[in-house]
């Protein structure tokens, strides 16, 4: 049997000697089997390698193309810079947050606090904890019971310990069309295939749903209903209502990722019309800081033994430290604090990019901190990664989000919280001029 992984080892060194460079479209899997004297076959398997590796990205009705190379630090717009501007990824920090959280920590250093906390905790963390969370995830008339409440390290093992507890390796996880990237890393560590579900301006469409139970039945579903990554779209309270009632025709369980809904005033979570088919996660990693991350799984009285469980095998349990301290700020109103402050952060971003952006076709809301950017032609989402790494800035591919091979959209998600203010405003001004241009003119822009 031919070695497709040389053959990919291959592709990838030219790739990496600037041979084939970002936007590169590389030969229909036929030619390039006749080029190289293999098999169809094997040159599918090094198609599959090489997007797996994710040195390229299929898009549907183009080709194959290379993707965008590591960005390395450089100058950011045209003005040196230590670091690249990063749109890729959201840390929003406002403005006197860790004065706030450090008065907070005062409690923590007494010998006789600090020893306590030192000590290991459960996925159940402590009554404290749990009455602090509980009161933290209630919104729109909706409150969970503190016994419900788990925690985990993070947001993400909370999501994975939820996943791993629902659906069993080789089992099925139906997933928005455009999803979390780190649930697509989850499903493959877990052994879980996702089934990418149809969408439309108000979320998850539940029609969708039901016809990917009938086909072969789905172990479960991941939605973020609330500021949806990354299309930014908030699903109403019908639409809520109508996909509850599918959970519960079908026996269907929910993944449902909150991360997003504290900018925002209600709806109620899901898990508010599906209580014993939700499964709520969240953390503090936006709420506070990435460095602040622990996670919340809001769980049905019939599913908390298991997720507990799986927080435990997968060693994902909260520290004891980290979980005191955030018991502390939960408390205090510190993370409420914190929380008004971004909303007014997130305004202002917001305002940003409406001025910089405009005439764009792009689709937000008010009270979100990223964009979603559908490129005009005749730019694709790799190249035009390429072309905004060049100028310093880190912007993410739609490929990033697309579950399956072939749907991966001619757009980009933005990021808006990480740099200041007027750095931000500055790259996407840059952005725009990119984008207005041809590809051709920007790479010699």
């Amino acid at each position: 049997m031919e070695d497709y992984r040389a053959v990919a080892d291959a592709v990838a060194a030219e790739i990496a000697a600037g041979r084939l460079r970002p936007g590169d479209r590389l030969a229909t899997q036929r030619a390039f089997a006749r080029e190289r004297g293999i098999a169809d076959s094997t040159a599918n398997r090094v198609y599959r390698e090489l997007a797996r590796r994710g040195l390229v990205v299929g898009e549907v009705g183009r080709g194959t193309f290379v993707r965008a190379a590591p960005r390395t630090p450089g100058p950011a717009l045209a003005e040196p810079a230590a670091a690249p501007v990063d749109l890729e990824l959201n840390y929003p920090v406002v403005a006197g947050q860790t004065a706030l959280l450090g008065e907070g920590l005062g409690r923590l250093l007494r010998t006789d606090v600090l020893g306590d906390a030192l000590r290991p905790v459960g996925p159940a963390g402590t009554p404290p904890a749990r009455e602090a969370a509980a009161a933290l995830l209630a919104r729109d008339g909706w409150s969970p019971d503190p016994a419900r409440v788990l925690f985990a390290g993070n947001g993400r093992q909370a999501i994975a310990a939820a996943v791993a507890a629902l659906v069993p390796t080789g089992g099925r996880l139906g997933v928005e069309a455009l999803t979390y990237p780190v649930v697509k890393a989850v499903a493959a560590r877990l052994g879980v295939t996702l089934v990418p579900l149809a969408q439309d301006a108000d979320g998850l469409l539940p029609d969708a749903l039901l016809a990917a139970h009938r086909s072969a039945p789905l172990a479960a579903v991941y939605l973020q209903p609330t500021l949806h990554n990354p299309l930014a779209t908030t699903m109403p309270r019908r639409r809520r209502a109508e996909l509850a009632d599918v959970l519960h025709r079908t026996g269907v369980h929910a993944v449902e990722d909150t991360i997003w809904a504290f900018l925002r005033e209600g709806p109620p979570p899901l898990a508010a019309w599906a209580p014993e088919h939700t499964v709520l996660v969240d953390s503090l990693s936006k709420r506070l800081a990435p460095g602040l991350t622990t996670g919340f799984a809001v769980t049905p009285a019939a599913l908390t033994e298991r997720v507990a469980t799986a927080l435990r095998s997968g060693a994902w349990t909260a520290a004891g430290f980290a979980l005191d301290a955030a018991t502390g700020w939960m408390t205090d109103g510190t993370v409420a604090a914190v929380g008004r402050a971004k909303r007014e952060d997130v305004a202002l971003r917001q305002s940003i990019a409406a001025r910089q952006l405009a005439g764009f076709p792009v689709r937000t809301a008010p009270s979100c901190y990223f964009v979603w950017w559908e490129l005009p032609e005749p730019w694709r989402a790799e190249t035009f990664v390429a072309a905004a790494a060049r100028r310093g800035i880190a912007v993410t591919p739609g490929a990033a989000f697309a579950v399956g091979a072939h749907s991966a959209p001619n757009a980009v998600r933005v990021a808006l919280a990480s740099p200041p203010p007027d750095t931000l405003a500055a790259a996407l001004a840059a952005l725009a001029a990119v984008a207005a241009v041809s590809p051709d003119d920007a790479a010699v822009g």
